[in-house]
């Protein structure tokens, strides 16, 4: 019997199992806290056929030697596809990446093709496991994945017959020697493709189009802003989308909100309009989707004052496309330290935000980068965790006759205080409706 390792027992890691156990194959499931220790497993390494390296794991020693010993490294996502493969699945798959909007594109592809009558779920970095998903439904027209630059690293056969990158900007640089090979690592999702598949792209965006080079799908562009008509499939022109030259949709009529959302609907129009969806579908589902949790959402109102969790916001782009939607905000921001540069960020604050309040690893270095750009000392609170942050707005507040916006956009991810980022924002929804009571949930 073949031997597959797995490197991690959360989500993927589960799902990878399943995956293997129905390909027969013995299972070893490594995970210092739930499985064998990582250092007893480089001894059985040479009896290993297949290695599955799950995405939230770095390059350890384990993996490593892994690689020097020449064993197959894949991750869930790669073994997942040859599962169905293997098994002639009909199932077309349309995968998603970006450095914002993801999830919310992910999400609403799956609503809208649902809509539209198609078997179709979502998996991935949204939560679900891919390998888990096809376990169980084998008869689905559509899986759209929702892909990380961890999950994208080690494809090798994998294809999806259409394919995005809505975005890039620098993230997760602690993991990356530099924001050239975070972004090169979000290309592979455009691996294998051949003209009969689709590669989604944005015009705007200088670092994906340096890399079209790389892309050997049918490629479509899309823009938020004017280009040359011919070369974008969907843009904007005169406060509407156009399609195709054209006229789609007034932007007003659309649901999702924010020129962040804009670019998103974009997206979500064009892999709508190539797999042949009615336009009355389409037109009908973007004027009254509603937004995701944990994203530009606003949940509470109490007295003038506003509270908007956008604990989605897990790097600085995210955050500054908040800001700009909510001009003169108290903001909440910090998490985990990435080492990401501050500059953008730090102006957008300077530029836009009344007072800012702090929280985790990054409290110090932000601090220190907004007393460097000219940001007044004495609108920098350092509250530490979020309950001390919302205790310490609901003294201010307490008398409060003016309207303002309290906006939670940490600009990183939540592992030094949270689980995830859907915990952090779950955690301050709570707070917000413990410590400002009476007030009116939206």
């Amino acid at each position: 019997m073949k031997v597959g390792m797995i490197f991690g027992n959360g989500v993927s890691g589960k799902g990878a199992k399943e995956v293997l156990e129905k390909m027969k194959y013995e299972v070893v499931m490594v995970d210092d806290k739930t499985g064998m220790p990582s250092d007893s497993a480089e001894d059985i390494l040479d009896k290993v056929d297949i290695f599955i390296k799950s995405p939230g794991v770095p390059y350890t020693r384990l993996v490593n030697k892994a690689f020097e010993m020449k064993v197959e490294v894949i991750d869930e996502i790669e073994l997942a596809y040859r599962y169905m493969k293997k098994l002639e699945m009909k199932t077309k798959i349309i995968a998603v990446t970006g450095s914002n909007g993801k999830t919310t594109v992910t999400s609403k592809i799956t609503e809208l093709l649902k809509k539209a009558g198609y078997k179709c779920e979502h998996a991935g970095n949204i939560g679900n496991s891919f390998g888990e998903l096809i376990c169980k439904n084998s008869e689905l027209d559509y899986v759209v994945l929702e892909l990380s630059s961890y999950q994208l690293e080690n494809l090798k056969d994998f294809k999806a017959d259409i394919a995005m990158v809505i975005n890039l900007s620098p993230d997760h640089l602690s993991r990356y020697n530099s924001k050239e090979e975070y972004f090169d690592a979000k290309f592979n999702i455009g691996k294998n493709q051949t003209k009969k598949d689709i590669f989604i792209y944005n015009l705007n965006d200088e670092d994906s189009m340096k890399r079209l080079e790389k892309i050997t799908g049918k490629k479509l562009g899309v823009t938020v802003k004017k280009v040359e008509k011919q070369t974008a499939q969907c843009y904007i022109e005169n406060n509407k989308i156009m399609y195709r030259g054209k006229e789609f949709l007034e932007i007003e009529k659309l649901s999702l909100k924010g020129k962040h959302n804009l670019e998103n609907v974009l997206f979500i129009l064009c892999v709508a309009k190539n797999l042949g969806i009615d336009e009355n579908i389409i037109r009908e589902f973007l004027c009254s989707t509603k937004p995701l949790e944990h994203r530009m959402e606003r949940f509470y109102e109490w007295k003038k004052v506003l509270f908007v969790n956008d604990s989605k916001g897990t790097n600085i782009d995210s955050t500054c496309f908040a800001i700009d939607a909510y001009d003169g905000a108290i903001l909440i921001c910090g998490g985990k330290e990435k080492g990401l540069p501050l500059e953008e960020l730090v102006e957008k604050i300077r530029e836009n935000i009344s007072e800012v309040y702090l929280i985790g690893e990054m409290t110090e270095r932000l601090k220190e980068a907004l007393l460097l750009g000219g940001y007044p000392n004495k609108k920098i609170h350092i509250t530490e965790d979020m309950e001390n942050t919302v205790k310490s707005l609901r003294e201010k507040l307490a008398e409060n006759e003016d309207e303002k916006v309290v906006l939670l956009s940490p600009s990183t991810s939540s592992f030094d205080q949270f689980p995830n980022f859907e915990t952090r924002g779950k955690v301050f929804k709570t707070l917000v409706k413990k410590y400002f009571e009476k007030g009116e949930e939206l």
